[in-house]
């Protein structure tokens, strides 16, 4: 299989492993691509220096919404000076976390639509962050669409762990979904149902590692090569083969990140 894990965190902390280990190991397991996201404005400049450094490695840039307390004045014009690289391919991770709340959720709305409006007038599509939040997000998602270019891929739904019907609005809004190894976890049936009601035409995969290893892995650190179960996973809710999983999903993620 070759597959592409559209969503990874190679910034963060992976004990021993540093990016040239997990590239080389992603690469070794079949993953051709992957994507590495920014969350916060001061890891930008980290993860373009990660994007720069291996020719398999994209980026892209936003501020998650756990983060959304602390931007000040001015960062919006930083994330278009950010956006401009080269292999960035969208803003993201961004959008609203309602379970957490680690700011308080006028901020997180209000920062959440000031980054749809730059991913609009920039004609990038958007990664998004979606917890406890589906009402709110599909109000926001829908003024965003709205404002887009005709005939644009307006983003993701990034780790889709939300209801069966919040993810037929977002396909309905043009969003591709994303799946994690949470498809593979013990008790996420629902999750599993939902998924087989989606077209595949419009499913990505993805590890959001470090976090979330599918299974056999729970309790270890995901890592991006991992993403081969996940894709396994979804041949097997799909009653396809694996092959074509991840030809499909790749086609899906080169189409949405235009790789």
């Amino acid at each position: 299989m070759q597959l592409i894990d559209t969503h990874c965190h190679l910034t963060h902390e992976y004990d021993t492993k540093t990016p040239e280990i997990l590239v080389q190991e992603a690469k070794a397991a079949g993953v051709i691509t992957l994507i590495t996201i920014g969350t916060e404005l001061e890891n930008l400049k980290k993860v373009a220096e990660i994007s720069d450094r291996f020719p398999e490695v994209y980026h892209t840039v936003g501020v998650h919404p756990h983060e959304a307390g602390t931007l000040e004045q001015g960062y919006l014009e930083a994330l278009r000076t950010a956006a401009a690289h080269p292999k960035c391919r969208a803003i993201g991770e961004i959008g609203l976390d309602f379970h957490y709340d680690h700011s308080p959720k006028s901020v997180q709305i209000a920062r959440f639509k000031e980054q749809l409006e730059l991913a609009a007038s920039l004609d990038m599509p958007v990664v998004i962050h979606c917890r406890e939040a589906e009402d709110e997000m599909v109000r926001c998602l829908k003024g965003y669409v709205s404002a887009m270019k005709p005939d644009s891929i307006p983003g993701v739904i990034h780790c889709f762990s939300g209801s069966q019907q919040f993810g037929h609005e977002c396909l309905d809004l043009g969003f591709y979904i994303s799946l994690s190894g949470i498809i593979t976890f013990k008790k996420a049936d629902d999750l599993r149902l939902a998924t087989l009601s989606y077209p595949i035409e419009r499913l990505l995969v993805e590890t959001d590692s470090p976090y979330l290893a599918p299974v056999p892995f729970r309790g270890k650190k995901c890592e991006p090569s991992m993403v081969v179960h996940t894709a396994k996973k979804l041949a097997e809710i799909k009653k396809v083969s694996e092959s074509e999983i991840a030809r499909i999903t790749t086609e899906n993620a080169k189409k949405v990140f235009k790789i």
